[in-house]
């Protein structure tokens, strides 16, 4: 039964409700370790706590966090692309087993770039005011890294690619898009401040996650369309080149056919007229 107008507008609503938390839900508990340890940081009134509660989420966000990031923006990824009736938990467990091992690598070598960047900038930072400008290059290297993160989740469970290649393919898209770059951290930016200052932690659990995830891949799925139609027009006007260049050749072939057997047609009334010649004599 399909309900209309007003009805079905607020079914509709209720409906992306239950799966963006549907979805919020299974991503915080398949993070669990990570949440854990990173809300007893926070709400430790020493900041010590939080220090030492870093490391730790570093070592536990390539086995847990990443692979369920992951699984949540293989839902994603189906709502965008128009199958919004999917199976939640059958799609979001497919996702996690499919791309865990790729995740985790994934997770590992970001985790170790953003210890070599957090490093880096403390240290420069207290150094003198001429190197104070490395740890300033050092932000915008992280902001890079971080639009990059976001990148990397969505090809990885769009595209069929090797961990190196989705890695440096979410990189030079970061790169190369600087201006749906900037929109994808400042919309993100803007949900996770919303979620975790206006409305405590309600909007974290049910929401925060699934909203980003699905924002993320949206923007990407636009960019990459956009990039596959410019992709299509450069191949076609290359093959209408190419035979508008083979029937140029066809042409120049046939013209010289031609003149080859006008040639000949020639040579041949040049010799019957010898041969009429020298009969006559």
């Amino acid at each position: 039964m399909e309900f209309r107008g007003v009805m079905g507008g607020l079914y509709r609503i209720s409906e992306w409700i239950m799966r963006l938390s549907v979805i919020n839900l299974l991503w915080m508990l398949c993070s669990i370790p990570v949440f854990f340890f990173a809300f007893m940081g926070l709400v430790s009134p020493s900041v010590d706590a939080l220090k030492a509660s870093l490391p730790i989420i570093a070592i536990l966000a390539p086995f847990t966090l990443f692979p369920a990031t992951s699984a949540m923006f293989a839902v994603a990824r189906k709502w965008v692309t128009g199958e919004e009736d999917v199976p939640l938990l059958k799609t979001y467990f497919r996702g996690y087993k499919e791309n865990y091992l790729q995740s985790m690598v994934g997770g590992i070598f970001f985790v170790i770039i953003f210890v070599i960047i957090a490093v880096n900038y403390f240290f420069y930072l207290k150094q003198g005011s001429s190197l104070k400008l490395l740890a300033v290059l050092f932000i915008a290297f992280t902001v890079i890294i971080i639009i990059s993160l976001f990148n990397f989740f969505s090809i990885m469970v769009h595209l069929h690619m090797k961990v190196l290649q989705i890695l440096k393919n979410a990189v030079l898209i970061t790169i190369g898009n600087p201006i749906n770059s900037i929109v994808l951290l400042l919309c993100n930016g803007a949900i996770l401040y919303i979620c975790l200052t206006k409305f405590n932690f309600f909007l974290v659990v049910f929401f925060m996650g699934s909203i980003m995830a699905t924002f993320s891949f949206w923007q990407f799925n636009r960019s990459f369309t956009k990039l596959q139609t410019k992709q299509q027009e450069l191949e076609e006007k290359e093959q209408q080149r190419l035979a508008e260049a083979q029937e140029e050749e066809e042409q120049s072939d046939t013209e010289a056919v031609t003149e080859g057997e006008e040639e000949s047609k020639k040579e041949i009334s040049l010799h019957k007229k010898d041969e009429n010649e020298k009969t006559r004599d």
